[in-house]
């Protein structure tokens, strides 16, 4: 089936189900590493084990698992045959059953390119923007990425490259600027060294665009969840429904600590007076620990527990959910309570990498 004769030992082939491609699979790559190298919108969110969205299943062959595939995947998928591409090194050719997400075939796969830093401004006490211009565009028709998506960030000296969503629509960046929120992690490798001095000029590498955070077509409402740096993905998503004329009713809770981590309110504000006519954008701000003597006058507590006051009918909604996993593990329990489909819930974790090796940090 697979022709092993005169192939090198060095790579293995994986034949792709229904689609018929077939990739080319260096030793020591992970499966998903080497289905975007490719060109293939292999269904991928976080890319070191830990959201479940690579998932695909073994028809033939052997895998090794990077990291054990039973921490996300439950019983009945380990049963038919499921496992993590992205945690998936090759030990012979196998075949692979995987829905491409659609466009598959246009080769819109990922790409390197090298800029400079070239511009940052403080949006709270811990969270940065980043300007980056680029050499080269990440693509070379339409835009950059897809509102929702990420890049891989290097810089000299720092161990390895930091996972970062695009901050603005990408009809919004200029072609050759990229826009990225950074949350300060605490003893963080690269966002110690970004916020303890001035490294505008500094040579950068960027590669993407990843992931498979988007807003997906529907009639039905949409709730957007989000806390910290989370507010990149769902800013740019907005701007990009919004530049792009979204008839759909919009709700955005957007949790925050005090009202001094609040950020982007003036934007959110522009866009909900810019929504489209006979729909409405709603940006709701709840705050866990400000203080009861303040003058706040919204809403307070856990984002995740006014949820279920937002609508009435969840039987068509979507939900985008970008931020901490407890905040989206959370999310995600109370939107399945109130009926929301597991199909229209569309998650990013952010992961720092006391979380996660290679996270976002």
């Amino acid at each position: 089936m697979f022709g092993l004769f005169g192939k090198s030992k060095k790579e293995f082939q994986a034949i792709i189900k229904p689609s018929g491609k077939t990739l080319e699979v260096k030793a020591g790559d992970n499966l998903l590493k080497a289905g975007l190298a490719a060109g293939l919108r292999w269904p991928h969110d976080c890319r070191v084990g830990s959201c479940g969205t690579c998932k695909c299943r073994l028809l033939e062959g052997k895998v090794k698992e990077l990291s054990d595939f039973a921490y996300v995947l439950d019983g009945d998928d380990l049963n038919r045959g499921m496992i993590l591409a992205c945690q998936a090194q090759l030990k012979s050719d196998v075949a692979i059953e995987v829905e491409l997400n659609p466009g598959d075939e246009d080769g819109a796969g990922v790409s390197t390119t090298t800029g400079i830093l070239s511009a940052t401004r403080m949006l709270t006490h811990d969270i940065m923007e980043l300007k980056i211009t680029i050499d080269q565009p990440l693509r070379e028709e339409g835009g950059h990425y897809l509102a929702g998506q990420y890049a891989d960030i290097s810089f000299p000296g720092i161990s390895h490259p930091r996972s970062y969503s695009f901050a603005a629509a990408p009809e919004d960046d200029r072609r050759n600027e990229l826009t990225f929120f950074v949350r300060k992690v605490p003893n963080g490798e690269l966002t110690g060294w970004l916020f303890e001095g001035d490294r505008t000029g500094s040579p950068v590498t960027v590669s993407g665009p990843y992931g498979s955070f988007w807003l997906r077509e529907g009639d039905g409402p949409v709730v957007c969840i989000a806390g910290g740096s989370g507010m990149s993905s769902i800013k740019a998503l907005l701007e990009h429904a919004a530049n792009m004329g979204c008839n759909r009713d919009i709700i955005y809770l957007f949790g925050a600590r005090t009202q001094a981590d609040l950020y982007c309110l003036d934007k959110m504000s522009a866009l909900e007076q810019e929504w489209y006519s006979g729909n409405t954008l709603r940006f709701i701000p709840v705050l866990s620990d400000e203080p009861d003597n303040s003058n706040w006058q919204g809403l307070r507590g856990m984002v995740t527990e006014h949820i279920p006051d937002q609508l009435k009918d969840w039987s068509s909604t979507q939900a985008y959910l970008c931020g901490p996993p407890p905040m989206i593990d959370a999310a995600i329990k109370s939107l399945r309570q109130q009926g929301v489909d597991q199909n229209n819930i569309h998650f990013d974790k952010f992961l720092d990498a006391s979380s996660m090796p290679n996270g976002r940090q």
